[in-house]
């Protein structure tokens, strides 16, 4: 006679298999999905005809944002919310609380950027600052809920 003994699966929720990685690593994944999202949502704004040429302040004219520019953006300026949700989650007394917090309001901060761009159309004004809140959307959450689970 054997006996099996039953198997328990962790779900991929708050207090399963996330909850128990590395904050650097769950912060990794989480900037993946969002630099994802974010470039679908180029794609698609692509295709309905959003022309996706933007200035940075001072250029006299717009240059084109090639594909994957989206996804390569979300990555390089995420590394920053890497490097804090690390520190938070070694430091902080509250660090999902504090991550939130300060992510909301940087995000806040990031819509200056495409509202002011020079030689841009309006319609990719749109697309860019509604990208920047896309990113934040997928990343915040996910990393908050990781932070969540800190224990000291």
């Amino acid at each position: 006679m054997s006996v099996t003994m039953p198997q328990t699966q962790v779900p991929l929720t708050e207090s399963g298999l996330l909850s128990t990685r590395p904050v650097w690593l769950v912060a990794i994944l989480a900037t993946l999905a969002g630099a994802v999202a974010t470039e679908a949502f180029a794609l698609v704004a692509r295709a309905a005809g959003v022309p996706m040429e933007a200035a940075g302040p001072g250029a006299e004219e717009a240059a084109e944002i090639p594909v994957g520019g989206f996804f390569g953006g979300v990555v390089f300026w995420s590394v920053a919310g890497v490097v804090l949700a690390v520190a938070l989650a070694r430091w902080a007394g509250r660090p999902a609380r504090t991550f939130t917090v300060t992510t909301v309001a940087l995000t806040a901060l990031s819509l200056a950027g495409p509202a002011a761009a020079p030689h841009t159309a309006t319609s990719t004004r749109i697309v860019l600052a509604a990208a920047h809140v896309v990113a934040a959307a997928v990343i915040v959450p996910l990393l908050a809920r990781r932070l969540a689970h800190v224990r000291r």
